[in-house]
């Protein structure tokens, strides 16, 4: 079997690992240190992302408020801070001072002192995923479908508050990897997608990019096998092959673009759930897939809190 490399996406399951809830890690800095302190003395994964509930933090620090889950849920948004497209047009830019934001990064410059060796990232929402949280997802698509052009505007109007969030991140030491998937099909279509949020992504990426010196991640998960040429245009020098597209047909689009690295997702259910020959076999399938690739990772999507840390090891150590 040839090596490939494990690359896991630890966010709400680091606080399993200390024993407390998503909610509770989400809120305290000490928590949040500790959790993916732990995490990573586990598994020793790349890329450390400072996150539990990663698409939260830009549109908590813009005013949306989140609900306690019960149990070990994950934080969400009450309800949209704006109830039209209109009423966003006084909205000021994102500070990095606002919200969970400082702690976050603080937390991020913790961790990168303690491991050196770590790539440590900030998780940044795409604007597509920040709008849904602040009109909430019906007004969006509906905006989407009725008044495009509102849309790409109010798409726009977000980029300078990540931008200032990006050039805070950088200049701590730390790194950026851009989050989407409130953008993949079937919320947006292939069409809906170029012409209304690729502008924006595409502006954000290249701007990031232009700071940090290299490529930026766009990470998006869901059916995006339809889009990937799309998500290439931004710039990004990696992508995912979610587990919930067609894998086979992803990989073959991407067969143009040997430099961008890709990591093709795990089914979840199979490693949290699965047994060792079942979890094993996906494996499997997954570097057959891969095979002749050379810019390829093998991964996960976010792991559920759930998750037996012994079906992770397991993989690890199987791929080594």
């Amino acid at each position: 079997m040839p090596k490939i490399p494990f690359s896991i996406s630890v966010y709400e399951h680091a606080a399993a690992l200390i024993g407390r809830s998503p909610w509770d890690v989400s809120r305290d800095p000490e928590l949040l240190y500790q959790a993916h302190r732990a995490a990573y003395l586990r598994y020793r994964h790349f890329p450390v992302v400072v996150g539990i509930d990663i698409y939260n933090l830009e549109a908590e620090a813009y005013g949306c408020v989140l609900a306690r889950p019960q149990g070990h849920g994950i934080p969400a948004v009450t309800r949209p801070l704006f109830d039209s497209l209109d009423a966003t047009r006084g909205l000021p830019p994102l500070s990095p001072r606002a919200g969970r934001l400082p702690d976050f990064i603080a937390v991020g410059q913790r961790l990168r002192d303690d491991f050196p060796e770590a790539d440590v990232r900030l998780p940044v929402s795409g604007p597509f995923s920040i709008a849904t949280s602040l009109l909430g997802l019906e007004t969006l698509v509906a905006g989407v479908a009725l008044q495009p052009g509102a849309v790409r505007e109010f798409l726009a109007r977000l980029i300078p508050g990540q931008l200032a969030f990006c050039e805070a991140v950088i200049a701590a030491g730390l790194d950026v990897a851009f989050f989407e998937s409130a953008a993949a099909p079937p919320l947006l279509s292939p069409r809906q997608f170029r012409d209304v949020e690729l502008p924006a992504l595409t502006e954000i990426i290249t701007r990031v990019a232009e700071v940090v010196g290299h490529a930026v991640p766009c990470i998006i998960g869901g059916d995006t096998e339809p889009i990937v040429e799309a998500m290439l245009e931004t710039g990004t020098g990696f992508v995912i092959c979610p587990a919930e597209t067609d894998r086979e047909r992803f990989l073959a689009r991407m067969a143009s673009h040997p430099g961008v690295k890709v990591r093709v997702n795990l089914d979840p259910g199979l490693y949290t759930r699965g047994t060792p020959a079942e979890i094993l076999a996906e494996v499997d399938r997954v570097i057959a897939l891969a095979a002749g690739r050379e810019s390829i990772l093998l991964g996960t999507g976010a792991v559920p809190y759930e998750t037996p840390p012994e079906n992770l090891l397991l993989i690890r150590e199987y791929v080594k």
